[in-house]
């Protein structure tokens, strides 16, 4: 038997109501928001929170002087197609690209995510 269900992921980040917008955007989402967090959800339940947090410092991947402690993988159809609709959000694509399948980005508040292809 679950102990609980529903889990979500929540992002630190320093405006949880933007950060938030971002991914619903992104995922086709809804976002509610009170102060200080937001969550967005899809119609089928699943969930990513974001948390307002005083001198949010962004992870500075690859390197480990401020590391990732998680990152989101979303898979998209075609790579070039979802590079320029989350860049056109306001994502940074990373310097740093160490595979073909995937590309790495940066979304507004730092935090490194990814667009796969299968």
């Amino acid at each position: 038997m679950a102990i609980a269900s529903f889990p979500t992921t929540v992002l630190d980040c320093p405006d949880a109501e933007a950060l938030a917008a971002f991914y619903a955007a992104m995922l086709g989402w809804k976002v509610e928001a009170s102060p200080g967090w937001a969550d967005i959800k899809a119609d089928y339940g699943a969930c990513i929170s974001f948390q307002e947090v005083d001198d949010y410092t962004p992870p500075k991947w690859p390197a480990q002087e401020v590391p990732q402690q998680m990152h989101i993988d979303l898979m998209v159809d075609d790579l070039d197609a979802g590079e320029a609709a989350v860049l056109e959000l306001g994502a940074t694509k990373h310097e740093h690209q160490p595979g073909t399948t995937f590309r790495v980005f940066l979304d507004p508040a730092g935090h490194p995510f990814c667009l796969c292809v299968q």
